[in-house]
């Protein structure tokens, strides 16, 4: 499959010394991670790039009221780098920033960062066995291998809406946080009840002066333990093994209650799904006073089918009479707000968008053109061929290029873990290439088709392909109706990545001497 984006080699009869060994994109934790793993396997000659002004990726761009972890920040962190005075057990937002900055610092990675430049398109030239990436200053940075880091928050993704354009006031999605904007005394809406909406609603609700939340699909809420860590919750979480203790307790609560929902027999899922459903409903109606909103705000789908989350005000918030919720379809946005199919126009000042990001959606990964050998595409390669990758981290046809979150690596729970499975392993394949010598590589296509085959066999027992999660309008599905996520436990990831069969990659061809070598080497002999 050829493109036509322009992003060939310049053609050369020489071979050429590429500005880095590996170049990074991203530097947030999977850029950052990524280096870190490098360092390990002795690879210091790479380069970490990205379009923000500093490092922390998601927890950079996302600044929204409200934003936190989601999950307890003792099990969201490195587990080489684990720390104990966290303000809260969920962390918000600015301390995982600063939690990525701290890293970077520490692992000696800040003269590493190339911070301000977006890459535009990435080539791999086969004359010379490196990639040729395009900066938006249309400067061009030569490696021999590439990593992709780009999180699978990357792009916003704003509703397909008619009328959106035409809305009169002041419009913005949650990840472009826009802090400029007054929000005191104002008329505000909010498309979209996910897990980013849970947390902006209630913490903007006491300023503006309305607030209307606009639902089409509801959440599963539980509530939260989140504690603020004072004094002696410091001292505990600071002693390592009591650290290490807890942190491995909530990697086993996670294992089945995510990776088990996922992976495990289908009687086991069923029992274990509903036994959580009961109370869980129960808790959620206790929260709220109206019977009607109450019932909307209840979940028809099977847990599980959608990523739940934790908050122990969001639906109460639908108790104040300066809260509307809104379950009518949205039919146009208008000058002035919002008008639903029963024809009803909520006018509102501030339309904020929590609709998500393009997280499988065409074009949007990779962000930019990827092309491989023979003028192949990645993004129309996945589009065409569907999502697929060995472990998450290698394609064939895309020689010396890694990526940290393909398809099929990451097992539902804490980024971080799979970051540093799949950061281990191609840090491991690319210090065997220099091992060998070898100038390339590559993912054999039939390790790569086996890996893909148990994936896709894996996932036929899946709950999610079932009537359980009809209506659910899950981003765990593809636009090709598979799940992409590894269908595995965190053990499986841990152990495969790290001890995968290194001959499953192809390496060459061996670096080759200049003509004038040959011709001294001739004249020695």
């Amino acid at each position: 499959m050829s493109t036509g984006i322009d992003v060939e080699p310049a053609p050369t009869a020489e071979r050429i010394t590429p500005d880095h060994e590996v170049v990074v994109v991203g530097a947030g934790f999977g850029g950052i991670g990524t280096g870190i793993a490098l360092q390990r396997q002795g690879i210091h000659d790479f380069v970490i790039v990205d379009k923000w002004d500093q490092v922390g990726g998601t927890w950079h761009a996302n600044t929204y009221p409200g934003v936190a972890v989601d999950i307890p920040a003792f099990i969201y962190s490195f587990s080489y780098e684990q720390r104990g005075d966290w303000s809260r057990l969920f962390a918000p937002g600015e301390e995982l920033r600063a939690y990525a900055d701290e890293v970077a610092e520490k692992y000696g990675l800040r003269d590493k960062l190339r911070l301000n430049t977006t890459i535009t398109s990435a080539g791999f030239d086969e004359l010379n066995n490196l990639w040729r990436l395009t900066t938006d200053g249309s400067e061009q940075i030569t490696a021999r291998y590439v990593v992709f880091a780009v999180g699978g928050l990357e792009r916003p993704k704003m509703p397909d809406i008619p009328g959106l354009d035409d809305f009169g006031g002041t419009l913005m999605h949650t990840a472009l946080w826009d802090h400029d904007v007054a929000l005191a005394g104002k008329r505000v809406a909010i498309i979209g009840t996910g897990a980013t909406s849970l947390q902006v609603v209630p913490a903007i609700a006491d300023e503006v002066d309305h607030l209307t939340v606009f639902q089409r699909t509801p959440i599963w809420v539980f509530p939260k333990t989140d504690l603020e860590m004072n004094e002696v919750g410091r001292w505990i979480m600071g002693r390592k093994r009591i650290r290490s203790t807890i942190r491995l307790v909530g990697t086993l609560a996670t294992e089945v209650g995510m990776s088990g929902m996922l992976i495990g027999p289908a009687w086991l899922t069923t029992v274990t799904r509903k036994a959580l459903e009961v109370p869980a409903r129960r808790w959620m109606r206790s929260q709220v006073q109206d019977p009607a909103v109450r019932e909307k705000l209840i979940p028809r789908y099977g847990l599980g089918c959608k990523r739940p989350s934790m908050s122990n005000t969001y639906l109460r918030t639908f108790n104040r009479p300066d809260v509307s919720l809104v379950t009518e379809g949205i039919e146009a946005v208008t000058e002035n707000g919002v008008r639903t199919v029963d024809g009803v126009e909520h006018e509102v000042d501030v339309l904020i968008c929590a609709t998500g990001f393009k997280l499988w959606d065409k074009g949007s990964v990779p962000p930019f053109p990827v092309i491989g050998r023979n003028g192949v595409e990645l993004g129309e390669f996945w589009d065409a061929n569907r999502f697929q990758s060995y472990q998450g981290v290698s394609v064939p046809g895309f020689p010396n290029a890694f990526t940290i979150t393909g398809p099929y690596g990451f097992v539902l729970g804490s980024y971080l873990w799979m970051i540093e499975a799949t950061s281990a392993h191609l840090s491991r394949a690319i210090a065997e290439a220099k091992r060998r010598g070898a100038m390339t590589c590559e993912i054999r296509q039939e390790a790569h088709d086996e890996y893909f085959c148990s994936c896709l066999k894996r996932q036929e027992r899946n709950f999610l392909f079932t009537p359980t999660c009809e209506g659910s309008n899950t981003y765990y599905l593809d636009n090709h109706g598979d799940s992409p996520f590894r269908p595995s436990t965190h053990g499986e990831m841990y152990w495969q990545n790290r001890h995968y069969d290194l001959d499953v990659y192809r390496y060459g061809p061996q670096p080759v001497v200049t003509a004038s070598v040959t011709s001294e080497q001739k004249e020695n002999a």
